[in-house]
């Protein structure tokens, strides 16, 4: 049945039932803690959606989330693991956070000036493992994940000590001038120009991946990086490349949200956006719109919970047993999708040979 549907309407199709089931298992979870399933998703759903202003938070939420998920998502479709958003993440905010404090710097420049910075730092935190996979064979999902460590504890470390504002009780350093932040475009929520400036993001991978060389080699080096060779792509480059830019996008990610949202760096201030990235560009299949789509729904979920905890007596944590469960679902769906493919095909090889 689903044969008569293009890819793009199968994947939707595909995230529309895993969310559908993702629902109803959370309805069995949540009717063992004694609350009513439709209560609880109404108060999640006004809590992310009710309002003007909810509905910017939600966005705001999304911005960080498209960023980690498309970077991970442009070293995916290049057959190289990045596992190390979050640590680029880290280091791009707390780079941003540094350039911000600058003085005498123009508006427009000064915040140009910061993004490129962070893009600049998370790109250099990539090449490390990127050069370490393409020049010496070691595993990047190792190398990435360790730097992770690396990078949030040194940024821990700077703004626990060197950079630390010593007015405030939490480490955080001081807020960054005035000519490097972004306004929030509503008096109730923190939204801002950061959202648009990931969408464009969206739009430029989306581009490249479907109208350039680069991102015709990106894609060859990933399906197959030896066939990718003998058609004269060469794919460590290919893949460097692609670390280079999934790193960038990263560190990009830790200076809009600088920039646009705290106006300052604070010690752990991400719940693990890096690592929820890597979940957005599985579920998307490293499509970027869909890296988009997805992200929002994380977001709307992670925005949701909160107020569906002050509303019912159903827990905040229950949107990560959701997420977790469509991500389960979606692997469960293309498992056995490829497994009845492969008895098909079995099966019509069998009647081929018997005739």
């Amino acid at each position: 049945m689903l044969n008569k549907y293009s890819p793009v309407s199968k994947d939707l199709l595909s995230f529309a039932i895993a969310i559908l089931i993702a629902l109803a298992l959370g309805a069995l979870v949540i009717m063992a803690t004694g609350s009513n399933p439709l209560e609880a998703y109404s108060a999640a759903l006004k809590s992310a959606l009710g309002s003007n202003y909810r509905v910017l938070n939600t966005l705001c939420n999304t911005t960080v989330l498209i960023m980690t998920g498309l970077g991970c998502s442009v070293a995916f479709n290049a057959g190289i693991q990045n596992i190390g958003a979050e640590g680029q993440l880290y280091l791009g905010a707390f780079a941003a956070a540094i350039v911000g404090l600058a003085e005498g710097i123009p508006p427009v420049i000064h915040v140009i000036l910061v993004l490129a910075t962070a893009a600049g730092v998370g790109m250099l935190w990539a090449l490390i493992p990127g050069v370490l996979r393409t020049r010496r064979g070691t595993d990047e999902v190792v190398v990435t994940l360790m730097m992770n460590y690396i990078a949030i504890l040194l940024c821990s470390y700077f703004v626990n000590y060197p950079f630390r504002n010593r007015a405030v009780t939490w480490p955080e350093t001081e807020m960054i001038q005035a000519s490097a932040q972004l306004s929030h475009l509503h008096p109730l929520s923190r939204f801002n120009g950061t959202f648009f400036i990931a969408l464009v993001c969206v739009a430029v991978i989306a581009f490249i991946n479907r109208k350039t060389t680069v991102g015709y080699e990106w894609k060859m080096v990933g399906l197959n990086p030896r066939a990718s060779a003998v058609a004269g792509i060469m794919p460590k480059h290919s893949m460097l490349t692609a670390m280079l830019v999934s790193g960038a996008l990263a560190g990009l990610g830790g200076g809009m949200e600088v920039v646009g949202v705290r106006h300052r760096f604070m010690d752990a201030f991400s719940p693990g956006y890096g690592m929820t990235g890597i979940l957005i560009a599985l579920v998307a299949k490293n499509n970027p719109i869909g890296v988009a789509l997805v992200a929002f729904v994380f977001a709307l979920a992670k925005t949701g919970a909160a107020g569906m905890e002050m509303a019912t007596n159903v827990p905040a944590e229950l949107s990560e047993i959701l997420l977790t469960l469509i991500v389960f679902v979606l692997c469960a769906q293309r498992s056995l999708r490829a497994a009845i493919g492969n008895t098909r095909s079995q099966h019509g090889q069998g009647r081929q040979a018997e005739q």
